[in-house]
């Protein structure tokens, strides 16, 4: 059963690598190529807790011994830093439970929360005994009284929790003691006591704790409800039994105002509960069950807000990550409305939990207090009834799932691991308003993708890092349109958008950023939040993509093409950069497309490879950008290079003197020249590996106005389209290939006759080859015959590779039975044609000269010792009978 239900599982993994989808960036760009801003200190790491302070216009930074305050607009300025160090003492404790001095006993910074204007909260984990102090703003000093940190903050600095201040009470999700055993979610306030969960695995399992939040009711609420807590973690499934550890993802929910139970529970809380968020392809019945970061985007009412959340799965062969989003009236009508579940009472059910059919207590278990309870005299948690309250702690789980908008996820990509995730809203030119996604992964890059109307379009994908590791912590300043990027290195401050790196109109249009519009007027891709509204009126944008939007641009001309000069034979590199990933790159030679399967020619990445130019490959070059989108139904054309490629031939050769011989100087240099030679470079227009000069950098050079039109070759005032395979008519000025030079029929010919002599030498060395295999007997019978029939019995049999072996065959019983190699002249014919083959015999045929294992009765004459007279290779049938290979 285990192994059927594991085979169906890998099936199903195979089947979502294999047909899963392939999301894109339209646009790649590395580290070099952005100004980013960066800030790190030697000898310090795990730059890996954030706060971010608007009023303040301070990033506060949580790392390893030390808490930093940087300018909000510029990381790289560092105004504070504090020193936090572990004891000596306390380290010796940490090292003697079996823990690293260099890398666990350390003071990790994983709190820091806003207390109030002048103070910061602020907990480390202390060499693996958590401690929590008060940091001053005002002189950016702590205050040197610690407290306590268990429950407030992880013992481990790998192990995941969570934290969240509200109104001067931390409420947090982490391991209470010190082999991360017993999870706790809780409160902490100055005016309250502790309040916490149960020590149960059915409240909590195994959990790792990714993010918390409060949402809040309002005041003017209509039914007077409790602000609300809400926790996301992954954890062990409590409600099924797998073959190994199933995971679930879940959000849970605790009411701000919840005091615990005057009698059940005390001091526990009385509002939690928990349900189950699902995230998955539901084509292929394939879940992603591990949520990795939260972010709520919070709208004017608590309705408006959806809840966005990045998933992988348990099993991380498959390579897919996903961005799934909640509505949050979803996710209250699961909390006030689900069903509960039990433990089930049936023996060995693969369901270890089922649903309750049974009646609810009223009022409702892990309901917060609202005006219907006030009016029943229960203001509080304390006034609530055992029977609910013991209902609560037995049945914390909701069978209900938070289900996702549109039944499945927003954003799913292959071969990547998302591990952070922040959402912004942004108005662009039409009005509307669409939430930018900011997800960052493990290998240190950056996604921003668009949430459009039944799709969610990648706009591009940035290298944040330097070196390819996680990015732990991404926050986002809407003021300053900022994001910032923590990871064990360092930080990272880059902006929301990259409008400028986009050099041309169509380019700016088709990467659909909502942040980006063209200028017309400065022929540059601006940020729309840094234009004055009398640039916002005449600011282009579409995010439909349709660059038929863009102003006409005259297509450049023929004349203004980069020229290229080669020598005959060598290779050419014409360079042609496209920035877009979703782009094909079509090239066209004379108004011909091309293809990989065109002579000589290699179609790569960044530009074609031409080997051996010859004269025929001379000519006009095109390198066209052709970008499907699938919101304006249209493909976009743009040509990005164009090269005259010719060829530089030597001089012809003089006709011969009388009376002498011809010379010819074509193989001589002359300083005019060009000193490169064979390698496609020129002084003129030096060609390189990568996008060297040969680029177009003007933008009237480069592009032409995204067309729609059936030819990718345009005059200037007609349109362009991809056709599926059409040739244009070559430039007048292009020479033939037919038209060819003296010197080159020349070089042709010599390259003819050096193959026919090349093939006439291997020709004569098969056949000595030959010749020699059949003397040496290394070829079949039909060769060893016609050998013999040509050598007759010529051959010596005293070859000196044979001698030792006709040595061990000469063995004689007593001196008187060696064969005499000489006949006697009576011998009749047949006998004759026996010895001559007695001459020739190999040893490998001995059989046929004997009569089952006999000799002929013919006699062979008398014995001699004389060994020229022994045949070495016939044996005696009668003194040394035939045995065969299975007589022991």
């Amino acid at each position: 059963m285990g192994f059927g239900v594991l085979g169906v599982f890998l099936g199903l993994l195979l089947e979502v690598s294999t047909h899963g989808p392939h999301t894109v960036p339209r646009t790649s760009w590395k580290h070099q190529d952005l100004d980013l801003m960066e800030f790190s200190e030697p000898g310090i790491y795990n730059y890996s807790t954030l706060l971010l302070s608007e009023e303040r216009d301070a990033l506060y930074v949580g790392a390893r011994e030390a808490i930093f305050q940087l300018s909000k607009k510029n990381v790289t300025v560092r105004n504070n830093k504090v020193q936090w160090t572990v004891a000596e003492n306390s380290m010796m404790m940490c090292t003697l439970k079996g823990k690293s001095k260099e890398r666990d006993c350390l003071n990790y910074i994983r709190v820091l929360q806003v207390v109030d204007d002048e103070r910061l909260y602020v907990c480390g984990t202390h060499a693996f005994q958590p401690q929590c102090d008060y940091l001053n703003l005002g002189d950016f000093s702590l205050d040197g009284r610690p407290e306590d940190g268990r429950g407030k903050c992880s013992f481990d600095p790998s192990q995941s929790f969570t934290t969240v201040m509200v109104d001067g009470e931390l409420y947090s999700g982490t391991a209470y003691n010190f082999l991360g055993s017993e999870p706790i979610i809780s409160r902490y306030s100055p005016s309250q006591s502790l309040l916490r969960t149960e020590y149960s695995t059915s409240w909590l399992n195994e959990p790792s704790f990714v993010f918390a939040d409060v949402i809040r009711e309002g005041e003017n609420g209509a039914d007077g409800d409790d602000d609300k807590i809400y926790y996301f973690f992954t954890e062990v499934s409590v409600e099924y039994e797998f073959f190994g550890k199933l995971l679930i993802p879940r959000v849970a929910r605790v009411c701000k105002g919840d005091l615990g139970g005057q009698r059940t529970l005390q001091k526990k809380w009385t509002s939690f509960l928990k349900a189950k968020l699902v995230c998955s392809m539901p084509e292929l019945n394939f879940v992603f069950n591990v949520v990795h970061d939260v972010f709520i985007l919070k709208g004017a009412h608590s309705k408006d807000t959806i809840i966005y959340g990045v998933f992988t799965s348990q099993w991380g062969n498959v390579g897919l990550s996903a961005v799934c989003a909640y509505n949050m009236t979803a996710v209250e009508e699961v909390f006030s409305r689900g069903k509960y579940m039990q433990k089930a009472t049936v023996e060995q059910s693969h369901t270890k939990w089922v649903r309750y059919n049974g009646i609810t207590p009223s009022p409702r278990p892990g309901a917060c207090i609202n005006n219907m309870l006030r009016q029943q005299n229960i203001t509080s948690s304390l006034h609530l009834p055992d029977k609910t309250l013991q209902f609560v702690k037995d049945h914390p789980l909701l069978e209900d799932p938070v289900l996702p908008i549109g039944n499945g996820p927003r954003l799913i990509t292959k071969d990547v691991n998302y591990t952070q995730i922040v959402v912004e809203r942004v108005r662009a030119l039409d009005r509307k308003i669409y939430d930018v996604i900011f997800t960052g992964t493990d290998k240190g890059v950056l996604h921003k993708s668009v949430v459009f109307e039944g799709e969610v379009h990648i706009v591009e994908e940035i290298q944040l890092l330097k070196n390819s590791e996680p990015i732990k912590n991404l926050l986002l300043s809407s003021e300053s349109r900022s994001l910032y990027a923590g990871s064990d290195s360092g930080v990272v401050q880059s902006p929301t958008a990259f409008c400028s790196k986009y050099s041309s109109c169509s380019d700016c249009i088709l990467a659909r950023d909502p942040h980006c519009a063209w200028d017309p007027r400065s022929k540059a891709c601006v940020n729309i939040f840094n234009a004055t509204q009398q640039q916002l009126r005449k600011l282009i944008q579409n995010l439909n993509g349709d660059a038929d939007s863009c102003p006409s641009v005259a297509a450049p001309s023929q004349k203004d093409y980069q020229r290229v000069t080669v020598k005959p034979g060598s290779s050419a590199e014409l360079p042609c950069l496209v920035h877009s990933n979703l782009a094909q790159v079509m090239w066209k030679s004379n108004g011909s497309l091309l293809t990989e399967a065109s002579r000589f020619h290699f179609i790569a990445e960044n530009g074609l490879l031409i080997y051996s130019v010859a004269p025929e490959d001379q000519g006009y070059y095109e390198c066209w950008s052709v970008e499907w989108a699938p919101a304006a139904g249209k493909n976009f054309s743009r040509l990005m290079a164009g090269y005259a490629l010719a060829l530089d031939l030597p001089p012809r050769t003089p006709p011969p003197q009388a009376g002498g011989v011809a010379t010819t100087s074509g193989s001589e240099e002359t300083p005019g020249r060009h000193a490169a030679e064979g390698n496609g470079k020129t002084d003129e227009a030096p060609l390189t590996s990568g996008l060297g000069p040969l680029s177009f950098t003007t933008t009237a050079l480069l592009t032409s106005p995204p067309q729609t039109d059936s030819s990718l070759t345009p005059p200037p005032s007609s349109t362009v389209k991809l056709p599926p395979k059409q040739h244009l008519p070559p430039t007048s000025n292009v020479r033939h290939p037919d038209s060819r030079d003296p010197a080159a029929e020349y070089l042709q010919h010599n390259n003819t006759t050096a193959l026919l002599f090349l093939f006439l030498l291997f020709f004569l060395l098969f056949l000595a080859a030959l010749v020699y295999n059949c003397y040496m007997q290394y070829l079949p019978a039909p060769c060893l015959r016609l050998r013999a029939a040509l050598l007759g019995t010529h051959k010596s049999t005293h070859q000196p590779e044979y001698r030792a072996c006709e040595a061990g065959l000469m063995e004689t019983s007593g001196g008187t039975d060696k064969i005499n190699l000489t006949e006697q002249p009576t011998q009749n014919g047949s006998q004759a044609t026996q010895n001559l083959r007695a001459l020739r015999d190999t040893g490998y045929e001995t059989e046929p000269e004997c009569g089952n294992g006999r000799v002929p009765s013919h006699s062979f004459g008398g014995d001699s010792d004389s060994p020229s007279q022994e045949k070495p290779f016939d044996v005696d049938c009668e003194s040394q009978p035939i045995q065969f290979a299975d007589a022991d």
